[in-house]
């Protein structure tokens, strides 16, 4: 019989781990928490400093069960779930759960490695209190703002909706950034480009920009100041005024945390980030290599420290120099800037070993595995590399009163681009002046004084750009860079605001709902601090303090309850409510020529009449390009003259609901007669069309519908 007990997290974790231990370790996995704040109620009793009612989540009996039983006869219990605030929570409700504080002891799992697990057990710690009280100062934060605001929205706006104290300001970065667009003017300005070659080489051609005109910087505002320009330059000499050299280098990107692995992988695989996360998590706890049985390839990928071991140092160094030789290793390991914010127990994400080369491992990988992998240890890999050396040459030619640059760099040394390169977003102007990028090119070579070939000058229009919608990579940088949530909740945030509708992709691009929208304005109005950006950043440091046990936890709570409550009472009180009032757009009722508004029913969103119940028109939409309001066009109804209403004499349409084909009255709404089908009929309407709604079946009124037989 074992003597000791391990608990982790997930069977995969247990059974990597299992390799490693003798017969005196038995490795049982909790499946995640065991318990959490009820779903049908509250679960925080305010009155008595928020005291958490937590209960064992239904589908978990079993696991707590096997862990119960596991737990009877051994001598020590090492609670291994993951090295962070979530891993300590699932700790400590297990210790509780099983009443075993007098046998618990705390491992932490970095890398699921022999050497790692081994080292863990030989030194294990207590539970983090700290740590503990400041998941479970999170959650009950989460559960306040959730619970006590989304009934409101269910009131206001619409039934389904929910709020969230974090994943609410990242939607409002996304309407904010919408709306920056949408008010965006366009300034034009054109740019002077000169085509020219090198004199006797009829390869060496290259572009130059006009840069200086009349002793003055080149700006060129409109077509009417440009044609002077070309027309005045087209004829003169083109002589090379100076040729300035320098050597520059690029150095190594750090590895990856979780908000940059995030951001690649979306760059890069086009991987959302909830995708990339659950991907990780499989790589981290173990994947079956063939006869080694399962290993875990990647170290934990929740970390915000670009930390490496002196272990994983030395053995990438020695991989760099017997792979690509000692020019592409640094005299010194590479060191990186670990934020003021990073908790620096993690390491960086990386393989837990380089021997296990993407190749090596792939007939193991599904496609998607083998790429995010892949993509991990190229990163770790070059990130320890020598600098890429290039030379940047910079020419400016002269012709009559104007100066033309062109830049141009060649690479001399790839360091640790040959193994690694970063991908970027689309690059983001400031809504000024755009910048121009220059033009990664190489240049002929060229002297002092040298005379050019024209072969071609004119001027090109350009707009300034607005800044770009956001994609999943952009909004993780934006919400890391502003401290809003933290990294190993960025998958759920993104993940829950596409679900609830508040937000559409396309082409990879973040587009706000009209949803979106007035949920976005609804909150901003009635909860501002809930939804300032500023106070959400600050409450994240806080919680970091309570882990650091500079904060009380109950404290925190009670400081952000006082406000809270009173802001909960002025928007139950308030009349403000869009689900009554709905939400305008530019689209008229084909009917009276009012403006429609996008109201809620039964089975989602539709437009209506603003004249209702005057006017009773109502029609689907869709979001069509960049989220533009739609309308769906119906299919023409399948009029029967022959078949006329019992209860008006008006024709009878064929249409369908989810209970099969019927008729229905073209009098609709107002007469609400219907008639199923003879078998005759029945027979005949498969050879037909006939398949379309009845007008109302997203009409405003919410009784009894006529699709219902």
């Amino acid at each position: 019989m074992a003597k000791s007990l391990i608990i982790v997290e997930s069977p995969a974790k247990a059974r990597t781990i299992k390799k490693y231990l003798g017969r005196d370790y038995n490795v049982e996995a909790s499946s995640g928490h065991l318990v959490d704040l009820p779903s049908s109620k509250l679960g925080v009793d305010v009155e008595k400093d928020f005291e958490p009612k937590y209960v064992v989540i239904k589908d978990k009996r079993n696991y707590l069960s096997k862990l119960k039983k596991a737990a009877k006869d051994v001598d020590k219990i090492y609670l291994a779930s993951d090295p962070d605030r979530e891993g300590e929570a699932i700790a400590w409700h297990i210790v509780d759960q099983l009443g075993i504080r007098d046998r618990a002891y705390r491992v932490l799992f970095y890398e699921i490695t022999e050497n790692s697990i081994k080292k863990a057990m030989e030194n294990p710690l207590t539970l983090s209190k700290e740590r503990f009280e400041a998941q479970q100062a999170r959650r009950i934060l989460d559960r306040l703002v959730g619970y006590k605001v989304s009934p409101i929205l269910w009131k206001k706006v619409r039934k389904g909706l929910s709020a969230g104290r974090v994943q609410s300001v990242a939607l409002r970065m996304i309407v904010e950034r919408e709306r920056e667009i949408d008010a965006f003017v366009p300034v034009e300005h054109w740019s002077v480009e000169a085509l020219l070659r090198k004199d006797g080489d009829d390869d060496a051609t290259f572009t130059a920009k006009l840069s200086k005109y009349k002793g003055e910087k080149a700006e060129v505002g409109s077509e009417e100041q440009a044609v002077p320009i070309v027309e005045a330059l087209r004829n003169e000499n083109y002589k090379v005024l100076s040729v300035e050299k320098k050597q520059r280098q690029r150095k190594a990107f750090a590895p990856f945390i979780t908000s940059t692995l995030q951001q690649e992988a979306s760059r890069k695989l086009r991987f959302p980030v909830k995708k990339t996360m659950t991907i990780a998590q499989k790589l981290y706890e173990g994947i079956e290599l063939g006869a080694e049985g399962p290993v875990g390839l990647i170290t934990y990928m929740r970390t915000d420290s670009v930390r490496v071991s002196d272990h994983a140092l030395g053995e990438v160094r020695a991989y760099i120099t017997e792979k690509y030789g000692s020019s592409y290793l640094p005299d010194k390991p590479n060191v990186f800037k670990v934020k003021k914010s990073a908790q620096d127990a993690h390491e960086a994400i990386r393989p837990t070993f380089v021997s296990y080369e993407p190749e090596s491992v792939r007939k193991h990988l599904s496609s998607d595995e083998y790429r995010l992998y892949e993509l991990i240890w190229k990163r770790f890999v070059s990130s320890q590399m020598s600098p890429a050396v290039y030379d940047q040459t910079t020419v400016e030619i002269e012709a009559g009163e104007g100066i033309f640059r062109a830049t141009g760099s060649v690479i001399r040394f790839k360091g640790f681009t040959a193994v690694y390169t970063e991908s970027r977003e689309e690059e983001e102007s400031n809504g000024n002046e755009a910048k121009e990028k220059e033009e990664d090119v190489t240049l002929p070579e060229l002297r002092k004084d040298e005379v050019l070939r024209l072969l071609n000058l004119e001027g090109i229009q350009h707009f300034t750009q607005p800044l770009p919608r956001f994609t999943e990579s952009s909004l993780v940088k934006e919400l890391e860079e502003k401290g809003i949530g933290r990294p190993s909740t960025y998958a759920l945030i993104l993940s829950t605001i596409q679900n609830r509708e508040y937000v559409i992709k396309e082409r990879a691009r973040l587009i706000p709902t009209l949803l979106g929208k007035s949920v976005t304005d609804y909150l901003t109005m009635g909860f501002p601090e809930v939804m300032d950006i500023k106070f959400t950043a600050a409450m994240e440091e806080n919680l970091d303090r309570v882990e650091e046990g500079s904060v009380n936890w109950v404290e925190l709570l009670k400081t952000f309850y006082k406000g809270f409550s009173r802001r909960l009472d002025e928007a139950e009180q308030s009349d403000k409510s869009i689900r009554r009032e709905g939400v305008p757009t530019d689209i008229s009722c084909d009917a009276c020529g009012a403006p429609m508004i996008i109201k809620w029913g039964k089975k989602g969103e539709f437009l209506s009449c603003s004249k209702y119940p005057d006017c009773k028109n109502a029609k689907r939409f869709k979001y069509g390009t960049d989220g533009k309001v739609e309308v769906v066009v119906k299919k023409e109804q399948d009029i029967r003259e022959d078949v006329r209403c019992e209860l008006c004499g008006e024709p009878m349409a064929l249409r369908s609901s989810k209970y099969g084909k019927f008729f229905g009255c073209t009098g609709y709404p107002e007469c609400r007669g219907i008639r199923k089908l003879t078998d005759v009929e029945a027979q005949q309407s498969e050879h037909g069309s006939g398949d379309s709604a009845p007008e109302a079946e997203n009409a405003p009124e919410p009784d009894k519908e006529q699709a219902e037989v």
